[in-house]
C-alpha cells in the first residue's frame, strides 16, 4: 500500500479509481460484486469453522486489501478467500486445519449456489487443486502486503464511542451499529477509512435507524476526530448493499471467470447441469 497510517495500510485515490482487476478488462462493477461474495463466502465459512468474527472480519479486510494490488483475474476469489481465512486464523491465534477450511468452504460455496453438497474425497482433483489455491494465496497474501498483515477493527471503538455518548444500554442501536460494522466488511469502507471514523459512521447510520438525536453543539463525532463527509460515504458504501442483488453463480476460479466473462448466461447454465 502506498500510504500508511499508525492502524491500518490505507488505499490510495488512485487504487481506487484504477484496481488492478479493472486493468485486467474485468468492470467495476463486476469487481464489487466478486469481492462481495468472496467476503460472503469467508464469513459463511468462518460461522461453519465457528471461528470468532474478529478472525473472519480480518480474512475480510486482508482479501480487500489484496485487490488493490493484485488483479482477480490473476487470483481468482475461492482461492484468495481460503488463502485469506487460513492466514487470518493464524494471525488471530485461533488456528483451523486446511481441509476443514477447505470443507467449510465448499459448503459455503453449494449452500450459496443452492447446488446438492457431498463431501469431496481427499484425494480427490478438487481438494487437491483448493488445497494448492490456498496455499499458494496465504504466500501472495503475505507477498503483496509485504508482510504487514495488521488489521485494527473499530468494534471495541464502537462500543467506547456509545458509552460516551452513554447510548451503550440502547440494545437495539449497538446491535444495529455492530450489524453494520460486519456488513461494511464487503465494502471498501476498511481499506479506505481509519477505524475511529467508521465507528462514527455506523453510530450516525444505526442513530437515525433508530431516530436518536445526537449531540449537534459541537457535532459529537468531533470528539472522536472524524468528519463528516467521509462518514457520509461509508454511509453510502453500506447502504448500497441493501439495493443490489448478488448473483449467486458469480465466477468463482479462474477458469469460472473466463467462461463468465464470455457469456454469463451459459456459465450459469452449466452449473445448474
Amino acid at each position: 500500500m502506498a500510504r500508511l497510517s499508525l492502524q491500518n495500510p490505507l488505499v490510495t485515490m488512485g487504487q481506487i479509481r484504477s484496481p488492478p482487476s479493472c486493468k485486467d478488462g474485468i468492470s467495476k462493477t463486476l469487481e464489487e460484486d466478486l469481492r462481495n461474495c468472496a467476503c460472503g463466502l469467508i464469513q459463511a465459512s468462518g460461522i461453519i469453522l465457528q471461528l470468532p468474527q474478529r478472525t473472519m472480519a480480518t480474512a475480510q479486510v486482508l482479501l480487500q486489501r489484496f485487490y488493490y494490488v493484485a488483479s482477480i483475474k490473476q487470483h481468482p476469489i475461492r482461492d484468495v478467500s481460503l488463502g485469506a481465512i487460513f492466514l487470518a486464523s493464524k494471525v488471530e491465534e485461533t488456528p483451523r486445519a486446511i481441509q476443514d477450511i477447505i470443507n467449510a468452504m465448499d459448503y459455503a460455496i453449494h449452500h450459496q449456489r443452492k447446488l446438492k453438497f457431498q463431501l469431496m474425497t481427499y484425494q480427490g482433483r478438487e481438494f487437491y487443486d483448493m488445497r494448492e489455491g490456498l496455499i499458494r494465496s496465504e504466500m501472495e497474501l503475505l507477498r503483496h502486503s509485504g508482510f504487514n498483515v495488521h488489521v485494527q477493527l473499530p468494534y471495541a471503538l464502537m462500543i467506547n464511542y456509545l458509552k460516551v455518548l452513554t447510548l451503550d444500554s440502547h440494545h437495539e442501536l449497538a446491535q444495529k451499529a455492530w450489524s453494520y460494522l460486519n456488513d461494511g466488511l464487503r465494502t471498501p469502507i476498511y481499506v479506505s477509512f481509519d477505524p475511529p471514523t467508521i465507528a462514527c459512521a455506523v453510530i450516525f447510520l444505526a442513530a437515525r435507524e433508530n431516530n436518536i438525536k445526537l449531540p449537534s453543539s459541537p457535532p459529537w463525532y468531533q470528539l472522536f476526530e472524524a468528519q463528516l463527509d467521509e462518514m457520509e460515504v461509508i454511509c453510502h458504501h453500506i447502504l448500497r448493499l441493501y439495493t443490489r442483488r448478488l448473483d449467486p453463480y458469480l465466477p468463482l476460479t479462474g477458469t469460472e471467470l473466463t467462461e463468465y466473462l464470455e457469456d454469463a448466461e451459459t456459465f450459469r447454465n452449466q452449473l445448474l447441469g
